[in-house]
């Protein structure tokens, strides 16, 4: 069992030579959009603010692991030990440190170098190995195919305006059999927050209309605006329709195992707070699919 850390060895944790830094890979950077500009300025400030995303998990051990990824309760029994597990848009030291505990052979790719960095000082922490990239969700290239048992993709597909784009790539790294677990914006929701309640409801604006970009301010709970060294850019999303989501992995040949829509638990919140908002319009969707090519067709 790891014990609780202290502030000395947090602080160690962060302590980065110029060598652990130049382990970071880099993916294929060709694809540098104006979504891909937006998204890097934007992680790399929420980082360096110390953001709830960006803190490293660094007191598991592997029954609190196992809990904290909730695999018991999405129905998952594989066992991870060997496991190739790939961290997708998952840097900050939380998820890879995690599947790292119970076993896996852990990659992480994320768009900010300030996270990857995070994933280093967490399995540095645990003495365990982690494999960072540096790159974007819709470009893994830097893989080879069917290289991944797992792929786990935390709340960022809303980042990008085409969710396909990125279903296409999984698709071509994991392996036949593995699963897919991803945590997703609720589309029926999309743009709205605690701040629409107008005395009687929570009044939707948005079209339910797939790449509708939004953007709202962060939520109190993201980030310690005291404290930020600079001004970090508001969210920028789009939505993704459950339809498309549904569709486009069914198309890619993964086979629904399990979903649930997820929701705080503030119970007796007052209306106008972020507790009874998400009480009334569950903000985020779960998924696990396994990818089985030609399950459809009965392997043929």
């Amino acid at each position: 069992m790891v014990a609780a850390t202290s502030a000395a060895s947090v602080s160690k944790a962060y302590k980065f030579s110029q060598l652990a830094l130049n382990k970071i890979d880099k993916g294929v950077m060709d694809l540098k959009d104006e979504v891909y500009l937006y998204n890097h300025a934007r992680w790399e400030s929420l980082a360096k603010s110390d953001a709830l995303f960006a803190r490293p998990y660094l007191d598991l051990n592997k029954e609190s692991a196992r809990d904290y990824l909730g695999l018991d309760r999405m129905g998952i029994k594989d066992e991870l030990t060997g496991k190739n597990v790939l961290c997708l848009a998952s840097g900050g030291g939380q998820q890879s440190a995690a599947f790292a505990l119970l076993g896996a052979n852990v990659s992480v790719l994320d768009i900010s170098h300030t996270q990857l960095e995070r994933d280093k000082a967490a399995a540095e922490h645990y003495g365990v190995d982690v494999n960072v990239f540096q790159g974007d969700m819709r470009d893994l290239s830097c893989f080879s195919k069917q290289s991944f048992d797992v792929v786990w993709q935390p709340y960022s597909l809303t980042f990008v305006p085409d969710s396909r784009v990125v279903f296409h790539e999984i698709s071509r790294i994991i392996k036949k059999g593995g699963f897919y677990h991803l945590m997703c914006a609720n589309p029926f929701f999309s743009g709205l927050s605690h701040e629409d309640w107008n005395g009687s409801g929570y009044i939707l604006k948005n079209p339910y209309k797939d790449e509708t970009l939004t953007s709202y301010p962060d939520q109190d709970w993201v980030y310690d605006r005291l404290k930020s060294p600079e001004k970090i850019q508001e969210p920028r999303e789009y939505t993704q329709t459950l339809s498309r989501i549904m569709n486009s992995l069914i198309k890619e040949q993964f086979v629904l195992a399990y979903f649930s829509e997820i929701k705080s638990n503030y119970p007796g919140d007052l209306p106008g707070s972020w507790g009874h908002f998400t009480d009334i319009a569950p903000p985020w969707l779960e998924f696990i699919w396994y990818y089985h090519p030609n399950f459809l067709t009965g392997g043929k």
